[in-house]
């Protein structure tokens, strides 16, 4: 009786984790206050909102591998998100040096 008990705990752990994926990545707490420079450095962000799994309106901002759950009315974040600061650049090479290989490429090629 006790091992068809677990096995039939363990089966519906997974159902729950398969039908509600994010259920336990949820933001329990917000901060109310956010220095500039954590944002200058956010890689990517989610928008958690208060219905169904998650019981709390918040942002969620990664940053180096780590997760920083944000008040959405904090005044610096709604400015932020407004001017399109959220599309987070991709590092390009820079200009100067591509300029400088194709014009090396070129006397390269000439006799």
């Amino acid at each position: 009786l006790v091992p068809f008990i677990s096995m039939l705990f363990l089966t519906l752990l997974l159902l729950f984790l398969a039908l509600f994926p994010g259920a336990f990545s949820c933001c329990t707490k917000i901060s109310d206050e956010i220095p500039k420079g954590i944002l200058r450095r956010v890689e990517r962000f989610e928008i958690q909102k208060a219905d169904g799994l998650c019981h709390l309106e918040a942002v969620i901002l990664y940053i180096e591998g780590r997760k920083f759950c944000v008040s959405p009315r904090i005044r610096k974040v709604k400015k932020w998100m407004k001017k399109d600061k959220h599309k987070i650049p991709r590092r390009k090479p820079h200009g100067r040096k591509q300029r400088r290989a194709k014009i090396i490429k070129k006397k390269e090629k000439k006799p």
